[in-house]
């Protein structure tokens, strides 16, 4: 049977109403509700919530870290709820994923933000001593996106997200590739899930100014995240483009976001696989929503980029992408980058 949230709605005031889908006795039925909300944003949905889960406890959660989810999934315990919801942007959900995953408890995501496909993943991804890690855990329950959030979320951010889900068109690539060469196998559901969610997108002229936009981004995301679940891995989402993300925010940590991140490992991807069509189409659709599209373009060098390049493969170990198909040498590399920074450079 496929996995399913009991309910996705992407729409204005979801935050104002979450009420309304807290009543529903398949969601909780003692009332024992619990909120968690970030630091930036947590008293004004505070507020918001109150006249419709007066008796929900608020909790804050500090950052995306692992100490802060095991705090929270420690809270979660003494308090014996029944269900918690995580509302906020994607450290605050994460968090509240790990920590529900701690407590036993199911978990409602409520987005305010559309970075990148982890609203629904099965995956938390957190930070803690040694870097950054990513955690297997249930997927959320329930999906609210509320785009009067969406709206006022910082743009670039919001933009990011397209890229992580276009990245799904190389992630496919590579899974297939692993099939070919290494009999990996694989779930021709998850895949068209992943696909479906980046072809939804990737042609679409309008952006993130208009509700229709967001509504589709909100739902590629949401589907990218449930093809994970299907799948029971990242396959379908991650391929060379994410080992090439986790590679600059290991080498160079703090250098972008991770959709943006996404985006430009997917295109880099398609051309080494002299995808000539491809490549252009997403170019394009990263072009014509600001997002960045060569090194230079987070602040990279050529041979900052190549180091990333040569580092990638190492960053998931056992995943066979182009990166591993091809075993370039380091001289190979810095040529492949170069003639991708003379092709899309501006």
């Amino acid at each position: 049977m496929l996995p399913a949230p009991l309910t996705m709605d992407v729409r204005r005031g979801a935050v104002a109403e979450l009420g309304a889908l807290l009543a529903d006795s398949r969601v909780a039925t003692s009332g024992r509700v619990a909120v968690a909300v970030g630091p930036g944003q947590g008293d004004h949905i505070e507020s918001l919530i109150a006249p419709t889960l007066g008796e929900a406890e608020v909790f804050r959660v500090a950052d995306g870290t692992v100490d802060a989810a095991v705090s929270l999934g420690a809270d979660l315990r003494k308090g014996a709820y029944e269900v918690v919801v995580g509302v906020g942007g994607g450290k605050t959900i994460d968090a509240t994923k790990y920590a529900a995953s701690l407590a036993g408890i199911p978990m409602v995501a409520v987005a305010t933000n559309l970075s990148h496909d982890g609203i629904c993943s099965p995956t938390a991804s957190l930070v803690y001593e040694g870097g950054k890690g990513t955690f297997g855990v249930p997927m959320p329950l329930a999906i609210l996106v509320d785009l009067d959030f969406v709206h006022n979320a910082p743009q670039t951010l919001v933009r990011a997200g397209v890229g992580d889900v276009v990245s799904n068109l190389s992630a496919i690539e590579d899974w297939q590739l692993g099939n070919v060469e290494r009999g990996e196998p694989i779930d021709g559901l998850a895949c068209s899930m992943a696909r479906t969610a980046a072809e939804a997108l990737i042609g679409r002229k309008d952006s993130i100014e208009s509700d229709a936009f967001l509504t589709v981004l909100a739902e590629s995301l949401i589907l990218s995240g449930m093809s994970m679940v299907v799948a029971g891995s990242s396959r379908p989402a991650s391929g060379g483009d994410h080992e090439i993300l986790h590679a600059v925010d290991q080498l160079f940590p703090g250098t972008s976001n991770h959709g943006e991140l996404a985006g430009i490992g997917a295109a880099f991807c398609f051309f080494l696989r002299e995808d000539a069509a491809r490549v252009e189409q997403v170019v394009d659709c990263l072009r014509r929503h600001e997002l960045p599209v060569v090194p230079a373009d987070i602040g990279l060098s050529g041979e900052q980029f190549a180091e990333v390049v040569a580092l990638a493969p190492a960053t998931r170990p056992g995943r066979y992408t182009i990166l591993e198909h091809l075993r370039m040498q380091d001289s190979e590399i810095r040529d492949r980058v170069g003639d991708y920074v003379r092709a899309f450079g501006r």
